[in-house]
């Protein structure tokens, strides 16, 4: 028997612990001391929301390998998880390191998830990809597929689909609370970094950065000031601008209520921009034909200062982040990025709903890695299909009309030209 099956068929044996402890109400049997029983994480990106996912991985498990393009950064980590071999490239890590990691986490730039993670995935890893889960919609939907045929457990960075306000306002939407709804508004307080501006100068790279591993699958150009750490985001090589950052938080609670996949069309209003940068902000509206749970709806989307009118949230004036979905018996409106609280408006009544609560977001994988039922931002199931949502809106951003969107065969009917960015071309070296 291989290591790999070996360790897989070992930590669904022992998940019964994990498993019963949520079942039994928090009554959590004894921990076995065995480190096979541990599962070995490799993380790629450990700064930024990688410092915390590392640091999810190490209180769950032994973090075994650590990669980041950032020397420095690297530095700081092989001081934290002690023993860890340490990488600049997650191709070597995983070449050399394969057959010692069950798990891996990646939190890098948006263009370089699809490649670390489709690589893991074809290793038989279990993967967790920070939101969004790709760069494009192709990419979104090749490792739901993946994720499907190897049998892996998977989870998207979406936190707040664990929440117990979010699973209950969706609950309650579909239990009627509002009616039949015919409208979603989501805002976002992003961008928080450059936008509509155009490439910087180039510039010498820091000595503590693999800028060749920084561009992975990306077209190679030079470096310049304000690309790495953060300001990225704003590019449309390497990140997804407010939209991507941010909806696969905001849009999440109407995306579980009223299972938004699959939009029919989109379209754009915006500052303009270069296709270079996003750009400064954006009104999008996307179109959703009925399915057999609700009927068609249109979703509104706000970014870059833009807001929804007070008298839709009844003379409330918009947070700097929020969702409300309008039906036909009220409204209900939540005030934050991650659909951790909410409030029923115009008459809307709470009805009396069930839902499952989470032993944690970060948990639910680990759970479902030890044979556990799967993570509710499952890849194949959940994560993949509210990707393709979210990035859909940015092809209407990039091309300043109204789109018409085949889903099935994810082509943009009356948009050839936005083919290269729906399915993009990788560097040399890096593949799906």
């Amino acid at each position: 028997m291989s290591y790999k099956t070996d360790r897989r068929k070992f930590l669904q044996t022992t998940a019964a612990v994990g498993v019963g402890y949520w079942v039994a109400g928090g009554v959590q049997a004894q921990e076995s001391k065995s480190p096979n029983e541990r599962i070995q994480f490799a993380c790629i990106g450990i700064g930024g929301k990688g410092s915390s996912d590392s640091g999810d991985a190490a209180a769950n498990g032994d973090v075994v390998a650590i990669c980041d393009v950032d020397r420095n950064r690297l530095k700081g980590a092989e001081n934290r998880f002690k023993g860890a071999q340490g990488f600049t490239d997650y191709r070597e890590m995983l070449d050399k390191l394969g057959d010692k990691i069950d798990a891996v986490t990646v939190s890098t730039p948006d263009h370089t998830h699809a490649v670390a993670t489709a690589k893991a995935l074809k290793m038989g890893k279990h993967c967790f990809v920070q939101k969004p889960l790709t760069h494009t919609i192709h990419e979104a939907r090749v490792l739901g597929e993946l994720a499907r045929e190897k049998g892996v457990a998977t989870q998207m960075g979406n936190q707040g689909t664990a929440m117990p306000a979010l699973r209950k306002a969706a609950a309650s939407i579909r239990a009627g609370a509002v009616g039949d709804v015919k409208e979603v508004h989501v805002w976002t307080n992003r961008p928080v970094w450059p936008q509509g501006g155009s490439r910087p100068p180039e510039a010498p790279v820091p000595e503590f950065l693999d800028w060749e591993a920084w561009i992975g699958p990306a077209q190679m150009r030079p470096y310049g000031n304000g690309y790495h750490p953060f300001s990225w985001r704003g590019f449309w090589d390497f990140g997804t601008g407010a939209l991507g950052d941010m909806a696969c938080h905001t849009m999440n609670m109407a995306f579980m209520a009223l299972d938004l996949r699959n939009p029919v069309s989109v379209e754009a209003e915006t500052s303009g921009h270069n296709q270079e940068s996003f750009p400064k902000w954006s009104l999008i509206k996307y179109e959703f034909a009925a399915n057999d749970n609700r009927g068609p709806l249109t979703l509104y989307w706000y970014d870059g200062g833009k807001r929804p009118d007070k008298e839709l949230l009844e003379g409330r004036n918009a947070p700097g982040s929020g969702s409300l979905v309008i039906g036909t018996e009220g409204k209900l409106y939540s005030p934050n990025d991650y659909g951790a609280d909410y409030e029923l408006l115009g008459g809307a009544k709470q009805p009396e709903v069930e839902f499952e609560q989470s032993p944690g977001h970060f948990q639910e994988w680990v759970r479902a890695i030890k044979g556990g039922p799967a993570a509710v931002s499952n890849f194949p199931d959940y994560a993949s299909p509210l990707t393709e949502t979210v990035l859909l809106g940015n092809l209407a951003v990039y091309a300043g009309k109204k789109v018409e969107w085949d889903s099935k065969n994810m082509k943009a009917t009356n948009a050839p030209e936005l083919e290269a960015l729906v399915r993009k071309q990788y560097r040399e070296g890096y593949t799906l």
